[in-house]
């Protein structure tokens, strides 16, 4: 028996980050039946790998921006005769949809049912949906990093330590998917799965690498991390930066080789923050938190939305000028209402339903807002603008003299190496939008 686990191509273009899913689950496959032959394909790394795969079952890994290249895969091989399962987060959101793609549909977290599944098709007796729990983390194997090969070379590996997220931010799928209870994995399985990964550098994963109230927690797994020769980078929110803990978090951080962290700054207005019920995760001085993480050596990324129904003309303009206030480097999006989100059910009445899911990747303005000035073609070009300008390339090279020096060269050859894959991505983007702008004009006037 042949499974093939896919991550179906990136709207815009390749990254040079392995699909922690696609590692993982051979790992969750090897432990349940080790006879079974694993092959892993992350389509953007080799385009051309669905038109030579041959597999009796394919695991197909789908969020909502790669659902439907995901959709054309799963139609290609079930011509073949292959068997097809879905899971991940849209697939989990939207199970009756994936189904009438393929053959099975994992909802939830994988670990509770993937065995089932095997067991299943070996007895050629699929169900169509299989329920996973959120079951506790004391017992995940260790991806099977190194598995995943391809034409280009994935040069950052994902770990993770938790999941779930207690915070009510109304355009995040972390909690509809994994829960309001955040679940930690023993500190000594995080440590053995780092010194697994081939790599000198790593991403740590979770939504969060620090939680309110649990500031002992994170210093407990940076100190554990210390005597680990590799450098990380991670997503963190302001609000415990600023804690009575916090100083002492940030040192242990920056001693287990924290070298940048990528910071949900969410929304440009405080307003904007409010409505999207993020201001409890951010905390009361965002712009002061951003400097007491670079005083500590760590360079910050923030990312961003813009174009809500909040969102003014102005807050375009007022990104640029954020970006020179802080030194930060800058990482924008349109507003995308995800389904199984609270902001897909506030949104809902305003959405352009003529658009598919291939246009719920951050570069297109999906639903309509009160502003008359504030139309979907104007929202575009604004963003346009506006995110062209703080991914300039004279931009990202100034911005290595703002990256602490004490974190030279490392945070500095990080710096461009996250940066200059996503303005590459968002000069692909505004060119396939200029493009496909009557296009898009015309599909956002069907029901």
């Amino acid at each position: 028996m042949k499974l093939s686990i896919i991550f179906p191509p990136l709207p815009f273009g390749w990254a040079p980050i392995a699909p922690p899913s696609l590692e993982y689950l051979a790992a969750l496959t090897r432990r349940a039946d080790p006879d079974i032959e694993i092959e892993l394909i992350s389509v953007s790394a080799d385009p051309e790998a669905i038109d030579r795969l041959e597999c009796d079952l394919a695991a197909i890994s789908i969020l909502t921006p790669t659902a439907v290249g995901g959709y054309q895969i799963a139609e290609k091989l079930r011509a073949r005769g292959s068997k097809v399962v879905f899971g991940n987060m849209h697939a989990s959101a939207m199970p009756e949809e994936a189904k009438s793609h393929g053959d099975a549909v994992v909802i939830g977290e994988a670990e509770s049912v993937w065995p089932e599944v095997l067991r299943d098709f070996r007895a050629g007796q699929l169900k169509p949906f299989y329920r996973g729990e959120q079951i506790a983390l004391d017992d995940l194997p260790t991806p099977l990093y190194g598995l995943l090969q391809g034409k280009r070379k994935h040069q950052f590996r994902i770990v993770n330590t938790s999941r779930g997220c207690p915070y009510n931010c109304t355009f995040c799928s972390v909690k509809p998917f994994y829960g309001p209870r955040i679940r930690f994995r023993p500190i000594d399985h995080v440590v053995r799965d780092v010194a697994a990964i081939p790599e000198k550098m790593y991403i740590n994963g979770d939504e969060n690498i620090w939680w309110t109230g649990k500031a002992q927690r994170a210093i407990d797994l940076f100190t554990a991390l210390k005597g680990s020769s590799k450098r990380w980078m991670g997503f963190g929110s302001l609000g415990p930066v600023l804690s009575p803990m916090g100083s002492k978090m940030l040192n242990a951080a920056r001693e287990s080789g924290l070298l940048s962290l990528w910071v949900g700054w969410e929304s440009i207005s405080d307003e904007g923050l409010k409505a999207y019920a993020a201001d409890s995760k951010i905390g009361v001085n965002r712009e002061r938190a951003v400097k007491t993480l670079r005083d500590h050596g760590i360079d910050v990324s923030l990312f961003y939305m813009l174009g809500s129904r909040e969102d003014s003309l102005d807050d375009f303009k007022r990104s640029v000028e954020l970006a020179d206030r802080l030194g930060v480097s800058m990482h924008p999006s349109l507003v995308v209402p995800y389904p199984g989100t609270k902001l897909r059910e506030q949104y809902e009445p305003y959405i352009y339903k003529g658009l598919g899911w291939e246009y719920y990747n951050g570069a297109y303005a999906l639903f309509e807002h009160p502003d008359p000035a504030m139309t979907p073609e104007v929202r575009e070009e604004q963003f346009y603008e506006s995110a062209l300008e703080v991914l300039r390339l004279g931009r990202v090279l100034r911005h290595m003299k703002n990256v602490p020096l004490r974190s030279f060269p490392h945070a500095h050859i990080l710096s461009l190496m996250s940066q200059i894959p996503v303005r590459h991505g968002m000069k692909i983007a505004y060119e396939k939008w200029k493009a496909e702008r009557n296009i898009v004009a015309k599909k956002r006037q069907k029901a």
